[in-house]
């Protein structure tokens, strides 16, 4: 079941793990809880705790949602390792999905099995707007199902095509 492609799957997945972490470990060493620094008019370090999923869903919500995002995030990247590990020589592109997504899945299911929460620190804004801040595991995690999502796309797209020939009959 280890093949060449898991093996690089999960590199690719602890190079992730290990720069989230790391940089999780500078932003509790360096700032204060809720500290932010500029460093652009438009982006900021900050550290910020997020007991919540994306855009700090179910925040505050009582302390089971920790175990809930445990368990989920567990599952997901057994999920994913299974997925790796059959994943075809020729795709690629799905290596890459699967292992960025774990990687970032990891990286946050640390923090909430280490500390209760996620450690953001990366904040972008606009004057009194502000994006939610997030981290090195949740930008792999965004580009990894943004791959997907466009995977699944071109593919769609490429099956109406062939679709079309088909009934056209090749012309």
């Amino acid at each position: 079941m280890f093949s060449p492609r898991l093996a690089g799957g999960l590199g690719v997945a602890a190079v992730i793990f290990a720069l989230d972490q790391a940089t999780k470990y500078w932003v509790v060493s360096q700032l204060a809880y809720q500290q932010q620094v500029p460093v652009l008019p438009f982006f900021s370090w900050v550290r910020w705790h997020n007991d919540g999923a994306a855009f700090s869903f179910l925040s505050g919500a009582g302390g089971w949602q920790r175990w809930f995002f445990i368990i989920l995030a567990v599952g997901f990247s057994a999920f994913l390792i299974y997925e790796l590990a059959r994943l075809p020589k020729n795709e690629k592109v799905m290596g890459w999905v699967f292992s960025l997504i774990l990687g970032g899945a990891l990286g946050n299911l640390t923090d909430r099995v280490l500390n209760g929460y996620v450690v953001d620190f990366i904040l972008v804004h606009y004057q009194q707007y502000y994006f939610p801040a997030f981290n090195v595991a949740d930008s792999a995690l965004f580009c990894g199902a943004a791959l997907w999502i466009l995977t699944m796309i071109l593919q769609w797209r490429q099956q109406r095509r062939d679709h079309g020939e088909a009934q056209s009959g090749g012309r």
